[in-house]
């Protein structure tokens, strides 16, 4: 029989029995095997899971089998010719994608810190308990770690940037914990810069927030060991991946794509990572986002085996390792979304000046809101908070932009210290 335009000629007596699906007609194939004109009807997974909006799309080109390999792995193409509808009237995947959701801030950063110092001292001691309770052979309290996603998901569709700040809030003895939250909190706000609705937003803090539980059944020693491990216990370390993925899946009201994340958030898209080497379309986009974030938090924190690297440091890491270690899209999209100096970065200008930045200018994103606080070591008699925009209006000098940023501790500087002093509240804008 001959093939009518856009049709995939499928040749019946080369498909294997258990492969069709003759309920509807379709044949089940590996994403790898998506060709330009084949219908997409059926996905391995509910549709709700990924951002298609209908059931149903023609693969255009191909770039759209790599989309779909961000959500599937097997994919059911329509190959029976009583099924085959002309061209005009499929649905192409572009047509099919959700559009993405802009968020508009509801308040400034400065209004909502209140706020999300509330979220975030509850959100840390519900995540302490978590973890604590995991360690201890507890079962996952699935609705209390889903409402602690949430307050996080609220404050940072008000305003991204007051929560952002505190996660620069460390406490090196408490790092697992304060981890996971902080990648929940930073995944939200990646994935609100991405267009992600709502609900995918909570699914996306939740694998962030859990994404390491396996951590929990490695030995202490081993997990807290400040020298290099030996191969046995690198290995040890690794088998967090499988433990989090059977805690898991053995956890009640938790999501699919949580249990995923938990056992491929180290894999790469190289094919190199670990524990079980998946190529890059075998890696979901969940998955991809929690391996960024991941990374950068672990790189700006002081962690038992390494210390803190700045975050333009950590940023360029992500930028070389781009379409080896991550996802290269999402990585160019996360420094985007990021920038040079997120909320909470200690930086020093030209002038010597030192301060911490408030809060981020989408126009600006070099230029942000900054709490002055010392000239190099010297206190200043005053703290106030200077916009740096105002130097590309021409109200300020060339000498207030940033000359570097500094880790946490720098000529004495503390963000958890000024946080506790209430700084951002008192500071008056001049």
């Amino acid at each position: 029989m001959e093939s009518r335009p856009g049709e995939v000629t499928v040749n019946w007596q080369d498909v294997q029995p258990d492969s069709m699906d003759r309920s509807t007609s379709s044949i089940k194939i590996h994403v790898s095997e998506l060709r330009v004109g084949m219908f997409v009807s059926k996905l391995d997974r509910d549709w709700l899971d990924t951002p298609f909006l209908v059931q149903g799309f023609m693969i255009e080109g191909p770039e759209d089998v790599d989309t779909v390999a961000e959500y599937a792995e097997y994919v059911w193409i329509d190959a029976v010719p009583t099924n085959w509808r002309p061209p005009e009237q499929r649905t192409g995947l572009k047509a099919a994608i959700r559009p993405k959701t802009t968020y508009i801030n509801k308040v400034s950063a400065r209004e909502e810190h209140g706020q999300a110092i509330k979220v975030f001292r509850q959100a840390r001691q519900l995540t302490k308990t978590l973890v604590d309770d995991i360690r201890l052979g507890g079962a996952i309290n699935t609705e209390q770690a889903k409402a602690t996603v949430r307050t996080c998901v609220d404050s940072i569709l008000r305003n991204p940037d007051a929560l952002l700040w505190m996660t620069k809030i460390r406490n090196e003895d408490e790092y697992t914990a304060e981890h996971c939250l902080n990648v929940c909190i930073l995944a939200i706000a990646f994935g609100r810069h991405l267009g992600m609705e709502e609900a995918d937003l909570e699914k996306l803090g939740l694998c962030g927030l859990l994404h390491d539980v396996g951590k929990m059944r490695v030995p202490p020693d081993i997990l807290n060991k400040p020298g290099a491990l030996t191969p046995k216990e690198f290995n040890m370390i690794r088998a967090h991946t499988v433990h989090g993925r059977n805690l898991l899946l053995s956890t009640p009201g938790i999501f699919n794509v949580v249990v995923d994340v938990a056992y491929t958030h180290h894999e790469r898209i190289d094919g190199t990572g670990y524990p079980r080497k998946l190529p890059a379309e075998k890696i979901s986009r969940f998955a991809r986002i929690i391996a960024l974030v991941d990374a950068y938090d672990a790189m700006t924190a002081n962690r038992c085996y390494a210390e803190a690297i700045p975050t333009t440091s950590a940023l360029k890491n992500i930028y070389k390792d781009r379409g080896t270690h991550f996802d290269e899209k999402l990585a160019l999209e996360f420094i985007k979304s990021i920038g040079l100096y997120p909320p909470g970065t200690i930086v020093q200008l030209r002038n010597e000046l030192v301060g911490i930045v408030l809060e981020t200018s989408k126009k600006y994103r070099h230029l942000p809101k900054v709490i002055l606080i010392k000239r190099g070591e010297r206190p200043l008699k005053k703290e106030q908070v200077i916009n740096l925009a105002d130097v590309e209006r021409g109200q300020l000098k060339d000498d207030f932009l940033i000359q570097r940023a500094l880790k946490d501790g720098t000529y004495g500087i503390s963000v958890a210290e000024y946080r506790e002093k209430g700084l951002v509240f008192r500071a008056a804008t001049p």
